[in-house]
């Protein structure tokens, strides 16, 4: 089969990642990755097609394409391009997994990429909170809450319950109120890989959920119907019902708000999480992320079992909980060689 005959790589893409995300359940932000990634192979094998005579013609990439000196070529191209290792590693594993399936699938006689290799991504350690700069962060967050502000409840809850937990930022948003045992301080959560698991947390993150969900988010929710209402008003011609729509769906069922009533995004708690570390001495990324890595090694530091905190985090990998002994290893070299006499 020629390159000009064999099925279009556009077309091959767009029914693996509905494979991916049907059959296989991964999930949107795995999905969006996998598209960034072929789309970016299929626009450099079409950047290769131009017409010899240097007319601006693109034509469609084919499947018969991908060969191993073509995927080669494109990781190399990256590299150029100053991107870093962990991208293209990224970049190299999409790629693999696309053609192992069109493989199997009959749509490739052979897998063009068995032998890609992509330089190993380096892993640099986790940005950790200590103990005394946690304590210190959410006392703050639990001084602007006693005041009855209910985005101030709101936001110590969500600290409180990302160190308490650990759960990930998309974990968080996508909790709902009946996702909340606040009898058995737990919460139930759907993680990578659509994989479910509960997890518990403390005393002081049930104080702030509780007083969260029991005054902060019904004051969130009528604050945010009374603008609608109000809104319906001056609307004059529209209808109340069009009127009274805010910009995403009221979402009563989910636990943690934004102002307009409607559940949360990623990006909000991602703002809140970085406005508050930025006031913390240290070095690296300041999302939500490290809070979970601040949560695990604290546990770790405090004897709990390896396999505990996978199971906790929801790895499902123990090799990736591993990371958080390398963090534990390196705190305990930095306190040796500053209090030990003879370190």
């Amino acid at each position: 089969m020629s390159a000009t005959t064999s099925p279009t790589l556009g077309a091959a893409v767009d029914e693996y990642l509905a494979h991916v995300r049907d059959e296989r359940g991964y999930s949107p932000n795995t999905v969006a990755a996998y598209r960034a990634d072929l789309t970016e192979l299929t626009t450099f094998l079409e950047r290769g097609e131009h017409a010899d005579d240097g007319a601006d013609v693109r034509r469609p990439a084919r499947l018969a394409q991908l060969e191993l000196s073509a995927l080669r070529d494109w990781l190399w191209a990256a590299t150029e391009q100053g991107l870093a290792r962990a991208t293209i590693a990224r970049r190299a594993a999409s790629v693999r997994g696309f053609c192992a399936w069109a493989t199997r699938r009959g749509l490739l006689p052979a897998d063009p990429a068995a032998r890609l290799r992509a330089p190993r991504a380096q892993r640099p350690l986790p940005r950790v909170l200590t103990h005394d700069a946690v304590a210190a962060l959410l006392d703050r967050l639990e001084s602007r809450a006693a005041l009855g502000e209910p985005i101030a409840a709101r936001d110590a809850a969500i600290i409180e319950l990302l160190y308490a937990s650990g759960l990930r930022v998309s974990e968080l948003v996508g909790l709902d109120v009946g996702s909340i045992d606040r009898g058995r301080r737990t919460v139930r959560v759907i993680g990578k890989g659509s994989r479910e698991r509960v997890v518990p947390y403390g005393a002081p993150a049930a104080r702030a959920l509780d007083r969260y969900l029991d005054r902060a988010r019904p004051a969130m929710l009528a604050a945010a119907r009374d603008a609608a209402e109000q809104a319906a008003g001056r609307a004059g011609d529209l209808t109340a019902e069009r009127a009274a729509a805010p910009t995403r769906p009221m979402a009563t069922s989910a636990a943690f708000l934004g102002a307009r009533g409607a559940r949360l995004g990623v990006r909000s708690v991602y703002q809140l999480v970085a406005g508050l570390l930025a006031e913390i001495p240290g070095t690296g990324p300041s999302g939500p992320h490290a809070l979970r890595h601040t949560a695990a090694t604290h546990l770790l530091d405090g004897g709990a079992d390896l396999r505990a905190v996978q199971e906790f985090l929801g790895h499902a990998s123990l090799g990736t909980t591993q990371i958080y002994t390398h963090v534990s290893a390196e705190r305990l070299k930095q306190t040796y060689r500053t209090a030990h006499p003879r370190a």
